[in-house]
C-alpha cells in the first residue's frame, strides 16, 4: 500500500481533475515539471493509484537511448499491441515499421495517427492512463508523436502524464498544460521524515536534514543513509552520490550486472539475463547481491528505484566497464528484430574507430530516415563519422550527417559538422555540397542573410563539373532570394551571378526565364515563363516557384493544376511540407479565384492540422488572403502583425501589403488601400507586383492620383497582353475603365471575365461598372449590375466588396435584404472541413486520417455540426450548396 503524499494539494488537484475528465471521455495531458528528486515520479504514482479503473501503460526516457527512434513510443505501446488488429491495415503497417517489425517508410504523421488509433482502440475497453517519466530524455521521434497524441485526445478517455526535469535539453513539451512541482515546505518535510525515515532522528539532525534537502523529498529519504551530508554542488548530484555509495563493497560481478541493467533502459529481463550469460555471471548470486542494494529490482521487468539511481550506476562505471556492458548487450540483442539497438550497443562498446560498426550505423540511419526519425538518423550518422577510419568515407559521412542534422531542424549542428571538414581535402562537388548546406542553414537561422551568396558560390563551383546541378543550385539561390530578399537587394546579385556563371542550357528553362524577367522585363520573359511551366517535369521540381509563375501569368488554370498536384503528391508521399504548400495554394485559389470560402476554410483547417501535427507554425499568407477577401479588418491586422513578427514569414512583406490593399479597397478605405498598394509595388518584386497593380489603380483613381493610376495601368497592360490569358485581359479591362471612364472598357471586362470561373473578379467587374453607371446618373442600368455584383460577391465570401455593392444599391433607393448567414459561418474552421469531407462521402475514419484526429473527435464534430445546422444525417450535408465539395 503506497503511503499518501504529504502536501502537494495543487498538484494532486490537477491530476485528479484530469483523470476524472478522462474517465468521462474528455481526455488530455498534464506535464509535471521540476528538479530531479523533487517528487515528480511520486506524483505519477499518485495518478496511477488514484485511477484504479484505468488501464495503465508506461514509458520512461533514458539519456543513454535518445538516439533510437520510437524507442519511447514502443515502450508505451507494447502492452497495447494486442489491439493492432483493430486498426486499418495501413495503420497497423505504420506501427510495425516504427517499431522495427517491418520495412517501409510511413512517415511520422502516419505513425502518430496510427498510435492515436491504437490508444483509442485500447481505451474503448476502459479508460487509459499513460505514465511517461523522464520525458526530457525521450528520443526525438517519440517526443514528437507523444506531443501529437497529447493534443488529440480531448474526446477520448485517455490521460497522459509527463514528468519533465528542469535544466535539461530544450523542453519538448513546453506547449502542453503543466504544473510546476516545487519543494516541500519545512513542516511538510519534517512530517515526511517522521513518517518515512529509516532511522530515528533527533530534532537537531532532523532540522539539518530539512535544511540540506531544500524541499526535495528524495533527498529527505536518501540523505540519512549518507549521514546527512550532501555534497556542495547541489541536491540531485548529492542524491546520485548517495546512490553511488550503495555500490561500495559490491562484488565486481554484482556491480557489472547493475551496469548492464543501467545500460539497457528497456527493462527486458530476458535481454539482461542473456547479456549476463555472455559475461559468465552467476545470476542467482549476483542478482540477489545487486537487488540487496535497493538500487534495482529484478522481476518481470528490471527497474531502478529512481531514474537518478540508473544515472548514478552508469556514471559511476569506468569507460571499460561501460564498454563491456554494451558489448554484452550487443551480443544478446537479436540482429534481425532489433538491428538498430544492436548497432547502438556495438557503437558504445568500441574503444576507437571501426569501419564495420560505422557501416552498420549508416544502415541504421537509413532505416531511421525511412521511419521518419530524422533526428535519430542524424545521431547515427554523426556517430558513424567518429568511428570512420577511411578519410574519404569520413568526408562522405560528415556531409550526410550535416544534411540529416539540417533535415532534423538542427541547423547549428549542421554548421558545426561542416566546420570539422578541411576544405583543402574536398573536391569541387563536396565543396559545393558544403556551401549548399551552409546556405540552407543560414536561411534557417532567419537573421543570417548569407544563404543566397553561399548557394551562388556552390552553383559556381559546380559550373565546370556538373552543369545541370549548377543550374539547379542557381535556381535554389533565386528561390531563396525570393523569400529572404524581397525588397532586400538580394535578387539582383543572384541574377547577375546566374547570368554570367550559369552553364548554358540545352533549351530555355525556368532559370533562363527568371534571368530574362529580372534583366529584360516582363514582355521578353513571358514566352519563356510559359514554356517552362508547360513542362510538368520542369515545374514539378519547383512547385513553389511554379505557383508564383502561374500568378505572374494571370493563369488560374495553371495554378489549379499545380496546387492539385501538390496536394495529391503530398498525400501520396507523406510529405507534410508539400501537402501544406498545396493546401495553402488551394485556399488562396478558393477565396481569391473561384469564390468558394468553405473550401478555403476547409483547406486552411487541414493545413493547420498538419502544421500542428508536425510542430510547425501554420502558414499565414493564405490566411491573409482569406481575411482580406472576406473584409475582416481586425482578423487581418492581427495576422499581418504575426507575419511581420515571425521570422519564417519575413519574406512575405510584399504579399502582406498586396492583401492589405485588397482589404482596404473592399472596405472603401481608399487612402489606406493606396498606401498599401504603393508599398506592394514599389520594388517591382518578381511574382507579386502583378496582382497588386489592379488594387493600386483602383485606390489611386478613388484618391484622385491620376498619374499613379495611369503609370500602373501601363505596367498592368504590358503584363496582361504579354501573358495573353482571358483573366489577365479581363482584369486589365476593368482597371482601364477606372482610368479612362470609358463604358466600353467595363463592358469588355464583364464579357471577358464571364468566360472564366473567377466569380470574385467577375463580381468586381460588375461592381465597378455599376458604380460607374450610377455616377453617370443611369440608375436603372446600374441596378442590374449592382444586383449581380452583390449576389456574386456575397456567394463568393467577398463580404467587403458585397457591402460596397449593397451601399451602392441603397444609394439608388433600392432596398437590400440583409444577407442570411451562410452555413459555414456557423461552424468552426475544423467543423467546415469535417462537414465538407463527410458531405463528399468520407467515413469518420477517413476524415480522422485526413485531419490527424481520432475518430471520436470526428464524431464529436459531427454532433456539433448537426446541432448548429439543424441536421439529422450525414446525407443532408450534401444538400448544403455552401458546404458541398
Amino acid at each position: 500500500m503506497t503511503s499518501p503524499l504529504i502536501g502537494r494539494h495543487d498538484e494532486k488537484r490537477r491530476i485528479e481533475a484530469l483523470t476524472a475528465a478522462a474517465a468521462d471521455g474528455r481526455g488530455g495531458a498534464l506535464v509535471l515539471r521540476g528538479e530531479a528528486g523533487i517528487g515528480k515520479s511520486a506524483l505519477l504514482d499518485h495518478a496511477v493509484h488514484g485511477a484504479p479503473s484505468f488501464r495503465v501503460v508506461e514509458a520512461s526516457g533514458s539519456e543513454f537511448e535518445q538516439e533510437l527512434p520510437y524507442s519511447g513510443l514502443h515502450q508505451l505501446c507494447l502492452p497495447m499491441l494486442g489491439h493492432l488488429d483493430d486498426l486499418p491495415a495501413h495503420q497497423r503497417d505504420a506501427l510495425r515499421v516504427a517499431f522495427g517489425l517491418a520495412e517501409g517508410a510511413p512517415g511520422e504523421l502516419r505513425i502518430g495517427l496510427s498510435a492515436l488509433g491504437l490508444m483509442s482502440a485500447a481505451a474503448r475497453e476502459r479508460p487509459l492512463l499513460c505514465r511517461i517519466d523522464d520525458a526530457q530524455w525521450l528520443d526525438d521521434a517519440s517526443a514528437r508523436v507523444l506531443r501529437f497524441l497529447a493534443r488529440r485526445v480531448a474526446t477520448d478517455p485517455i490521460a497522459l502524464f509527463f514528468a519533465v526535469r528542469y535544466a535539461e535539453q530544450a523542453d519538448e513539451f513546453a506547449e502542453l498544460p503543466d504544473v510546476h512541482v516545487g519543494g516541500l515546505a519545512d513542516d511538510q518535510a519534517r512530517a515526511l521524515l517522521a513518517e518515512r525515515s529509516p532511522f530515528p532522528l533527533d530534532d537537531q539532525v532532523r532540522d539539518r536534514l530539512v535544511a540540506e534537502a531544500r524541499g526535495s523529498p528524495l533527498a529527505l529519504l536518501e540523505l540519512p543513509r549518507a549521514g546527512g551530508f550532501a555534497p556542495p554542488d547541489g541536491v540531485p548530484t548529492g542524491i546520485e552520490h548517495v546512490y553511488r555509495e550503495r555500490l561500495t563493497g559490491l562484488s565486481d560481478e554484482a556491480r557489472l550486472l547493475l551496469i548492464v541493467a543501467a545500460a539497457d533502459p528497456t527493462g527486458d529481463p530476458g535481454l539482461l539475463w542473456s547479456a549476463a550469460h555472455h559475461l559468465d555471471l552467476d545470476l542467482s548470486r549476483t542478482s540477489a547481491e545487486a537487488a540487496g542494494t535497493g538500487l534495482a529490482a529484478f522481476g518481470p521487468r528490471v527497474g531502478f528505484c529512481h531514474p537518478l539511481a540508473r544515472s548514478a550506476v552508469y556514471r559511476a562505471a569506468t569507460d571499460g566497464e561501460r564498454r563491456t556492458a554494451h558489448r554484452a548487450l550487443a551480443a544478446a540483442t537479436d540482429p534481425d528484430t532489433a538491428p538498430d539497438r544492436r548497432a547502438w550497443h556495438r557503437a558504445q562498446a568500441g574503444a576507437g574507430p571501426d569501419d564495420q560498426v560505422a557501416d552498420e550505423l549508416d544502415r541504421c540511419a537509413a532505416r531511421a530516415q525511412a521511419r521518419g526519425g530524422v533526428a535519430a538518423a542524424a545521431a547515427f550518422l554523426e556517430r558513424s563519422v567518429a568511428l570512420s577510419l577511411d578519410p574519404e568515407r569520413r568526408i562522405t559521412r560528415t556531409l550526410a550527417a550535416a544534411q540529416a542534422a539540417f533535415d532534423a531542424g538542427a541547423s547549428d549542428n549542421t554548421v558545426t559538422l561542416l566546420n570539422t571538414l578541411d576544405e583543402a581535402t574536398l573536391g569541387p562537388p563536396q565543396l559545393a555540397q558544403s556551401d549548399l548546406l551552409r546556405g540552407r542553414a543560414a536561411f534557417a537561422r532567419h537573421h543570417d542573410g548569407t544563404g543566397p551568396r553561399l548557394m551562388v558560390r556552390a552553383a559556381e563551383r559546380l559550373s565546370g563539373v556538373d552543369p545541370e546541378q549548377s543550374r539547379h543550385s542557381f535556381l535554389d539561390a533565386l528561390e531563396m532570394s525570393l523569400v529572404v530578399g524581397r525588397a532586400g537587394g538580394v535578387i539582383g546579385p543572384v541574377v547577375a551571378a546566374a547570368r554570367t556563371s550559369a552553364p548554358a542550357s540545352t533549351a530555355p528553362d525556368l532559370l533562363d526565364a527568371l534571368v530574362v524577367l529580372e534583366t529584360h522585363g516582363y514582355p521578353a520573359a513571358a514566352p519563356l515563363l510559359r514554356r517552362a511551366v508547360d513542362d510538368e517535369a520542369e515545374w514539378a521540381r519547383r512547385p513553389a516557384l511554379a505557383t508564383m509563375v502561374a500568378v505572374e501569368l494571370f493563369d488560374p488554370d495553371l495554378h489549379t493544376v499545380i496546387s492539385d498536384w501538390l496536394v495529391k503528391t503530398g498525400r501520396a508521399t507523406g510529405s507534410p511540407l508539400r501537402l501544406r504548400l498545396g493546401l495553402a495554394q488551394k485556399a488562396v485559389e478558393a477565396i481569391v479565384l473561384t469564390g468558394d470560402p468553405a473550401q478555403a476554410l476547409a483547406a486552411t483547417a487541414e493545413e493547420a492540422a498538419i502544421a500542428d501535427a508536425t510542430d510547425a507554425a501554420p502558414l499565414l499568407y493564405h490566411r491573409l488572403h482569406l481575411a482580406a477577401q472576406r473584409g475582416r479588418r481586425d482578423e487581418f491586422l492581427e495576422l499581418a502583425a504575426a507575419v511581420a513578427a515571425e521570422p519564417d514569414q519575413a519574406g512575405w512583406v510584399t504579399n502582406r501589403h498586396a492583401t492589405a490593399a485588397t482589404l482596404h479597397n473592399g472596405l472603401a478605405d481608399y487612402p489606406a488601400a493606396l498606401a498599401a498598394a504603393r508599398r506592394a509595388t514599389e520594388h517591382d518584386d518578381i511574382f507579386l507586383t502583378g496582382p497588386a497593380l489592379p488594387e493600386l489603380i483602383e485606390a489611386a483613381v478613388r484618391c484622385d492620383e491620376s498619374a499613379v493610376a495611369t503609370a500602373a495601368l501601363v505596367t498592368l497592360t504590358e503584363r496582361t497582353q504579354a501573358s495573353g490569358t482571358t483573366t489577365g485581359l479581363g482584369v486589365a479591362a476593368y482597371a482601364r475603365g477606372l482610368v479612362t471612364g470609358a463604358e466600353e472598357h467595363y463592358l469588355q471586362a464583364v464579357e471577358l471575365l464571364a468566360e472564366s470561373r473567377l466569380t470574385p473578379y467577375l463580381g468586381r467587374a460588375h461592381l465597378l461598372y455599376g458604380e460607374w453607371l450610377r455616377r453617370q446618373g443611369r440608375r436603372r442600368d446600374c441596378r442590374q449590375h449592382l444586383r449581380t455584383a452583390h449576389d456574386l460577391l456575397a456567394r463568393a465570401g467577398q463580404d467587403g466588396f458585397a457591402r460596397r455593392a449593397a451601399d451602392e444599391l441603397r444609394a439608388t433607393g433600392e432596398r437590400v435584404r440583409s444577407r442570411s448567414e451562410h452555413p459555414y459561418e456557423k461552424l468552426t474552421m475544423q467543423e467546415v472541413a469535417v462537414a465538407r469531407l463527410v458531405g463528399a462521402g468520407a467515413t469518420s475514419n477517413e476524415v480522422a486520417g485526413q485531419l490527424y484526429v481520432s475518430k471520436r473527435t470526428v464524431d464529436a464534430h459531427l454532433r456539433s455540426i448537426f446541432r448548429k445546422l439543424g441536421l439529422t444525417s450525414r446525407r443532408q450535408l450534401r444538400d448544403h450548396p455552401d458546404l458541398a465539395v
